[in-house]
């Protein structure tokens, strides 16, 4: 599939960098599945993206710097300290610890399900909790996160810019 991919791409003269991204992680899934000789092992790139993927969220909002928040700085490009603010961070980071959930509970899935051998089983856990969850939970995290904002009665990102004094009427756009 991967190569079918890369072939559409190049005939429709897009680019091959995501296409061959994607094969790369083929190639890679597919030798860890051949040198373990087991089918499972197919899945092993993605549980230690998983495992990565939860250190960080939980290391971020250690150290009170959201991943989710990088990832709405990298999207939007708000000023990175209006993100800091002790009344915008909470949201933040409460939707950081919400993915840190959910990729350390599809990681601890993914762990039994490759320990138990479970090969068929492993490969429906990982296309249900792949793209159409991941939709579920950005979806989810935009919505609590502006409600949240909400709440917190920090300041807008246009209040911010400007230097408005509290009370501010808050963020009612964006996420």
């Amino acid at each position: 599939m991967a190569l079918l991919i890369s072939a559409i791409r190049l005939i429709r003269r897009r680019t091959l960098r995501y296409a061959l991204g994607g094969l790369g992680g083929v190639a890679i899934a597919s030798l860890a599945a051949v040198l373990l000789d087991r089918g499972e092992g197919f899945f092993l790139p993605g549980m230690v993206s998983g495992s990565a993927t939860s250190a960080v969220c939980l290391v971020s909002v250690i150290v009170r710097r959201p991943l989710v928040a990088w990832t709405s700085f990298v999207a939007r490009r708000w000023p990175l300290a209006w993100y800091w603010h002790p009344r915008v961070r909470p949201a933040y980071s409460e939707v950081t610890l919400a993915w840190l959930a959910f990729f350390a509970g599809r990681l601890l899935l993914q762990v039994l399900l490759f320990r138990s051998g479970a090969t068929d089983i492993l490969a429906i856990v990982n296309l249900a909790l792949g793209w159409p969850a991941l939709v579920v939970l950005l979806a989810g995290s935009y919505l609590y996160g502006l409600r949240r904002l909400r709440t917190l009665r920090g300041p807008s990102v246009d209040e911010f810019r400007a230097g408005t004094p509290p009370p501010w009427e808050g963020q009612r756009k964006g996420f």
